[in-house]
């Protein structure tokens, strides 16, 4: 398999994982021919049995990963009765995988309420509209929904439900991973300190 992106003695010299991050998601949008924020995001439910779907990563800075949804939703249920979860990267075009794993935060209502802005007035009908993971009689109910709330708000701005925001994951390790040939693939894992720096270690393929 070929070599794609960063050599590995630049893979290795990073001892910032959200820079290198940044660079690997800056490498994935130029490569990746659909939704290279597209992450696999995991949670526990009250069983302590696990559950994997995939979200859109909506922003990232040193503070964690953030990503949105209903909070009446499986995840959102999930997330807000064990306040960890898990997210992996897969950019199969350059051969990278990126996972992360750490506590949950709730965004602040301004950084939602912009977001929620940002979004295409359809999305915002459909979150109104949408009652998340619960059952659905029929698509003429969704539609229904959809129509009603887009008369509702036909004039003027849309608010934000109350039941809609964003969850930060501020991660405690960070691992990369990058092919290569003969399955010898190259791994960092970078670890949280209690200082708040972060401690590299490569581990074996």
């Amino acid at each position: 398999m070929g070599e794609t992106g960063l050599t590995s003695g630049d893979f290795t010299e990073s001892n910032e994982p959200f820079r290198l991050f940044g660079e690997w998601l800056a490498d994935a949008t130029e490569h990746e021919p659909n939704d290279p924020n597209a992450v696999a995001l995991a949670t526990v439910d009250e069983d302590g049995l696990p559950n994997v779907r995939m979200v859109l990563l909506k922003g990232f800075d040193a503070a964690g990963f953030v990503f949105y949804t209903n909070f009446e939703s499986a995840k959102g249920s999930e997330i807000l009765g064990q306040r960890k979860a898990a997210m992996c990267f897969h950019w199969k075009s350059l051969r990278r995988q990126v996972r992360l794993r750490g506590i949950v935060e709730i965004v602040g209502d301004a950084e939602a309420d912009a977001y929620f802005a940002s979004r295409p007035r359809g999305s915002r009908i459909g979150a109104w509209a949408s009652k998340q993971s619960r059952p659905l009689e029929g698509r003429f109910a969704l539609e229904r929904a959809v129509a009603e709330y887009a008369a509702r708000f036909a004039i003027g701005e849309i608010p934000r439900p109350p039941y809609w925001s964003g969850f930060r994951i501020v991660p405690k390790t960070i691992e990369f991973w990058h092919d290569r040939p003969f399955r010898l693939h190259d791994r960092i894992v970078f670890s949280r300190r209690d200082d708040g720096g972060w401690d590299r270690t490569r581990l074996f393929p």
